[in-house]
């Protein structure tokens, strides 16, 4: 059965199959999939998007991304779903970002939400819509244990990386890794803590989104910490992300929040690197300690593993990856519960 999904982005992220933000990561994945299984696929992002099926791009927000721009933005893409359902066949909505209260389409097409991110920082009443045909799915099983009783929840899909196209061959640096977004949640300065106290090199590859606190945070936690050893480099594609995740030491994931599935430390194992990360949400299901990495709860704790990542093999880790992490799983998890959904008839 041929399916026509119109998937939303966060209003405010771009998508490409180089975004940094997971959600992007993901609907590009999707969008890709079923483009190529001869699907059709219509994606609703801000200008400057990239995508495999149709793009209904939505005007991209300048300047400081505030209250102002988020409802600007919100409004935009309210618009763009009502005149793609007023004039093509829909078979499901796909919904993607935090804000999709805000541009529920009114009754009618079945609705999927993946809930991308901690289950508190949603609205209550936002997982326990009124609307029918209304569905939501997490993406690991710690998520899914932290939402609301009477969510109308499906199982959770958990985040696949592109094992095979993570596949690559380089020597080993006595270097370690952060990458994505910066931001205060994600703990980036204590990454630089950390690898400071090891004595170690790190590269901190990722965003500052032109969100206030996002860019204060950066000017007064993060960069006051670098030095000729400690080093931000900006954003980068998939190619640079594979080389360097193959060659470092070890991968830091200092986050201060419940993570849902960390992509990034997923990325890690695929490339054969060692995850060192703090036993937030999800991470304490990616990560098996001395297999594929260590846990750990300090700043400290994180500085003693970056020195015995030596004793991590990277064949295992890969081997976990394609076990556990593989982008294919997820993607036939996906085409099913659309066609499920799609067809689901209405209460």
């Amino acid at each position: 059965m041929s399916l026509t999904i119109l998937s939303v982005a966060y209003p405010l992220a771009e998508v490409s199959p180089d975004s940094t933000g997971g959600s992007e990561q993901i609907l590009a994945t999707l969008d890709g999939a079923l483009h190529k299984a001869g699907h059709r696929s219509i994606v609703i992002a801000p200008q400057g998007s990239k995508v495999a099926g149709e793009l209904h791009p939505i005007p991209k927000q300048q300047g400081v991304l505030d209250d102002a721009a988020k409802a600007r933005a919100g409004n935009a893409a309210a618009k763009a779903i009502a005149s793609v359902l007023a004039s093509q066949a829909v078979d499901l909505v796909h919904l993607h970002g935090i804000d999709f209260p805000t541009y529920m389409p009114e009754p009618g097409v079945p609705v999927l939400v993946t809930l991308h991110l901690p289950p508190d920082w949603y609205p209550p009443e936002a997982l326990c819509p009124t609307r029918a045909n209304t569905w939501f799915n997490c993406v690991s099983d710690s998520q899914q244990s932290a939402c609301p009783p009477d969510a109308t929840l499906v199982s959770p899909i958990p985040n696949g990386v592109p094992v095979e196209r993570l596949a690559a061959r380089h020597a080993k640096r006595n270097v370690a890794l952060f990458l994505g977004r910066i931001c205060p949640e994600k703990g980036v300065h204590l990454a630089v803590e950390a690898a400071k106290r090891a004595g170690v090199p790190l590269l901190i590859a990722g965003e500052v989104y032109r969100y206030a606190a996002h860019q204060s945070y950066f000017d007064t936690e993060v960069a006051p910490r670098l030095d000729g050893s400690r080093r931000f480099i900006g954003p980068i594609g998939l190619a640079r992300k594979r080389r360097l995740l193959t060659a470092a030491r070890c991968l830091l994931v200092p986050s201060l929040a419940a993570e849902t599935s960390s992509l990034v430390a997923r990325e890690a194992a695929a490339c054969g690197t060692a995850v060192v990360a703090f036993p937030n949400g999800a991470l304490r299901d990616t990560v098996e300690p001395g297999r594929t990495g260590f846990l750990v709860d300090t700043v400290e704790g994180m500085a003693e593993a970056i020195g015995t990542c030596s004793t991590i093999d990277p064949a295992a880790c890969r081997a976990v990856a394609r076990a556990r992490f593989s982008e294919t799983t997820m993607i036939a998890a996906y085409l099913a519960l659309y066609a499920r959904l799609a067809t689901r008839p209405a209460p």
